[in-house]
């Protein structure tokens, strides 16, 4: 039975908003089946019900994983919206190197790795062309161990490969491996980066503080009084002085004080006060 009831709907959606603050809203009955239902044969069991109710309960914890891990897996693309990697070299590696030599970046909510890995290529083009020893260490995370697995190994076929990265960064960045369906990113892009598993909803103090926190496209998933309370943890995870990047759609309006805008022509980033 691949059915969803309304009743399990609504519970699935509270279970899953309490674990990771991700809200479903009214009719999106599509887009649990279209992400579930691969895991019913996986798993042995006769129904989407049976399912859901199997990850609700506490017996079951791998069973729990891979449903948070379906749900929260999104597409990314590299050098997404372009501006927020073009800014880096023309206007935040500059201003951050007038007072230290090393920055460090996070990229929350970092998916399949492309946002950290097109920071680090960012880095290392702009370490290239101004000849200097500009040293970035950045830091993804996110909730999907199934995606960290994928940014530790660094390896994207084809396909992924061709959704923002250009011919000439291909050449650069990647090697490409015996199959011919992949490449995988070169140590040197690699070395920058690191990994690991964070819930937006906990502490982030594991984590240690940054100069430039990337977070977007991530935020519209939520309730607002989970954005607020998220962006008043970024404000505490900033040195002072640092930036919040979000997704061209999302904005600060209303949900915390702790940034001033900035219009960058394109595109807007946020400092904190």
């Amino acid at each position: 039975m691949r059915t969803l009831s309304d009743d399990i709907y609504k519970q699935f959606s509270s279970f899953l908003e309490a674990q990771c603050g991700i809200v479903l809203g009214e009719n999106k009955q599509y887009l649990v089946k279209s992400r579930l239902i691969p895991l019913i044969a996986q798993f042995k069991l006769e129904s989407l019900a049976e399912l859901i109710e199997q990850a609700m309960g506490n017996r079951n914890r791998q069973l729990r994983t891979m449903v948070i891990d379906a749900m929260t897996t999104n597409e990314t693309l590299w050098f997404r919206d372009r501006y927020p990697f073009e800014l880096l070299g023309s206007k935040l590696f500059p201003e951050l190197l007038q007072a230290k030599k090393s920055i460090k970046i996070w990229s929350a909510a970092s998916s399949s790795g492309q946002e950290a890995y097109s920071i680090a290529m960012s880095a290392l083009e702009y370490k290239k062309s101004k000849l200097n020893d500009l040293n970035v260490q950045i830091v993804g995370t996110d909730i999907s161990d199934t995606m960290l697995e994928q940014c530790k190994a660094g390896e994207y076929d084809l396909l992924a490969l061709s959704r923002g990265l250009s011919d000439e960064r291909k050449k650069q960045f990647f090697t490409a491996m015996p199959d011919g369906n992949k490449m995988q990113v070169k140590p040197e892009v690699k070395k920058l980066t690191s990994f690991r598993n964070l819930n937006l909803l906990d502490s982030y103090g594991s984590v240690g503080k940054f100069d430039i926190i990337f977070c977007r496209n991530v935020l519209i998933y939520f309730s607002n009084d989970v954005k607020s309370k998220i962006l008043n943890q970024f404000a505490g995870a900033l040195n002072p002085g640092g930036y919040l990047i979000l997704g061209a759609s999302e904005s600060l309006s209303g949900l915390t004080d702790k940034f001033d805008m900035v219009r960058c022509n394109p595109g807007i980033i946020y400092k904190l006060k």
